[in-house]
């Protein structure tokens, strides 16, 4: 027994050296030389962290320390270079959950209406750009909102008057409606006789039968003739929306849809160094998978497995449309168009087949659910899932994008399922004119249930923002300006639209930072400033956890840093080496 006891003693004694032994090696490893420090900030490191630090030290593409000015100063060396945030505050880098990066890219290089409030402004935006650039063959952009036509779709006849010369093509806000001239039609092919393809709509004129213009979900993909963009043009879309990425913090981007072919453009930029944020690409599943389907998913994420920088392992589905067009499913009519209750795109015994078959092979599924129906029924299609199939390796983190209202008695499963939701908060001032055009369509009753985001959150839902870039802007400083007030940028409606849905602004960062980091099977390695993470972090211009919420629109990014690495300085700024 004395023997045993010895043994044990020796044991706990070596064990309790080795642990001592590491803790002073992990010391000494953070007293050596760190390339980079940042001072003088409010630096929250994510996680719901309740207090904040003042300084972050980083040595490579890796984070060492986070603390006091005095213990991050005591690092600093010739070589390293020191960034003053002056009071500003500093956080994780953001982590847009749900974006679409390459036609967010192309957007850039488009007329871009996202800013134009009213007819008039809408008119002249066309007018001017399509002046300013008489060398295109085609006008084409985006960004044009319902609520400036009153109730209608824009017409081709508008369209004809502002670009008379030329084709022109315009994509709505949401990315579900198109607008077509004249010529744009006539190149297409589309005419009187043109059928309605499956969930779309070809809007005609009720007294001439002739197209009016408006081209509703599946029918813009008849809009054939319009310029595609090649390879070449995807790739410098990229490079493109990178660098707008970094001027508004953003150091990874999930997009929510795309093909294996956009997963090789972004490898092709990563081997000549050109990927400066970390993508996470969900493929895009049009309707039911089938065995076949699925092996082929299987090779791609075979090739673009995970990684820190470029990865798959998600689909992305479309469970409906918008509310904006009475497209989005809901569970009873629209209140001003009673014979419809919108479109699903799958029926339930469809969609829940299509979900557990990717369940079964690992497959993180995000599917875009609108509508209140759509909602529950995608919720429906997640349980059976668990129900069928023994639970991943890795887990599920199944996901449903968008949310713009659900059924009170379905907000807690997303708790009880584990189910993340995936929220665009811009989108909760769907119009210049909040939620007129939204609202009127689905009855006061269904807008009071909207974004429900701190409901979801409160009954223990995990929640992850994005933009839907470029249906709305990609600034995530605008996202928490509406998570936390409720207000578009000029603080209207005043007092807030649905004010109990407000959130802290630590628990709208996390959404953007640690919890859009596990949504996307990453928390172990970005997310937030801790200890070996990733060096991916933001310098803003404000402490805004002592500013005032409704001035958060002021607030601009300073220092965008990606991989250990200032990828953007906004000038003027104190960036200098140590002496």
């Amino acid at each position: 027994m004395a023997a045993r006891i010895t043994a044990y003693l020796v044991a706990c004694i070596v064990g309790v050296t080795l642990i001592a032994g590491l803790i002073v090696g992990a010391q000494r490893a953070d007293d050596d030389a760190v390339d980079l420090i940042v001072i003088n900030g409010k630096v929250y490191a994510g996680n719901g962290a309740s207090e904040l630090a003042e300084a972050v030290a980083i040595r490579g593409n890796k984070v060492v320390r986070v603390g006091s000015n005095r213990e991050i100063q005591r690092l600093r060396r010739a070589q390293t270079t020191i960034i003053d945030a002056k009071g500003g505050a500093v956080m994780p880098g953001f982590n847009d959950a749900h974006a679409h990066f390459i036609s967010g890219g192309l957007s850039l290089d488009q007329i871009n209406l996202l800013e134009a409030a009213t007819l008039d402004e809408i008119k002249d935006s066309i007018r001017v750009w399509s002046e300013a650039h008489p060398e295109r063959t085609w006008i084409t952009g985006r960004g044009w909102y319902y609520q400036p036509f009153a109730g209608s779709l824009p017409t081709r006849q508008l369209l004809d008057a502002l670009v008379p010369d030329r084709p022109a093509y315009l994509i709505a806000y949401d990315g579900h409606t198109g607008w077509a001239n004249s010529k744009a039609l006539k190149l297409a092919g589309i005419t009187r006789h043109t059928r309605n393809p499956v969930n779309g709509v070809v809007v005609k004129d009720p007294r001439t039968g002739e197209p009016s213009g408006a081209l509703k979900e599946a029918a813009m993909a008849l809009m054939t003739a319009a310029p595609q963009a090649t390879s070449e043009d995807k790739a410098a879309a990229i490079r493109a929306a990178v660098v707008e990425a970094h001027r508004v913090g953003i150091t990874s981007v999930q997009n929510a849809g795309g093909s294996a072919e956009d997963l090789e453009l972004y490898a092709g930029l990563r081997k000549r160094g050109e990927l400066a944020v970390r993508v996470y690409q969900a493929l895009t599943v049009s309707g039911p998978v089938s065995e076949a389907g699925l092996a082929q998913l299987a090779e791609v994420r075979k090739r673009f497995a995970d990684d820190p920088l470029l990865k798959t392992g998600a689909v992305k589905l479309v469970a409906d449309g918008v509310i904006e067009s009475h497209t989005a499913a809901m569970l009873e009519p629209y209140a001003n168009k009673p014979g419809s209750s919108g479109d699903a795109r799958f029926t339930a015994g469809q969609l829940n087949a299509t979900v557990a078959m990717l369940d079964r092979e690992g497959w993180q599924v995000m599917t875009h659910a609108i509508g209140d129906a759509a909602v529950r029924m995608t919720l429906d299609a997640y349980e059976a899932a668990a129900k069928a199939n023994p639970a991943p390796e890795r887990g599920r983190r199944h996901r449903i994008e968008h949310i713009e209202t659900i059924d009170p008695a379905d907000i807690p499963r997303f708790g009880k399922l584990g189910v993340i939701a995936s929220m665009e908060p811009v989108h909760a001032t769907p119009s210049p004119a909040p939620g007129d055009v939204w609202s009127t369509n689905i009855g006061a009753e269904r807008a009071a249930r909207g974004w429900l985001w701190a409901s979801i959150a409160r009954a223990g839902g995990r929640l992850a923002f994005g933009s839907d870039w470029p249906v709305m802007t990609l600034d995530p400083l605008t996202g928490l300006h509406v998570a936390v007030n409720r207000t578009t940028v000029d603080g209207l409606p005043e007092g807030g639209w649905l004010p109990a849905e407000r959130l802290p602004i630590r628990k709208a960062i996390d959404a953007y930072t640690s919890d859009a980091a596990w949504a996307s099977y990453d928390e172990q390695r970005k997310g937030a400033l801790e200890r070996d993470m990733l060096a991916d972090l933001v310098v803003l211009s404000d402490d805004i956890f002592e500013f005032p919420s409704t001035n958060l629109n002021e607030v601009q990014v300073m220092v965008t840093i990606f991989d250990g690495k200032v990828v953007y300085r906004r000038e003027p700024l104190d960036t200098t080496t140590a002496p």
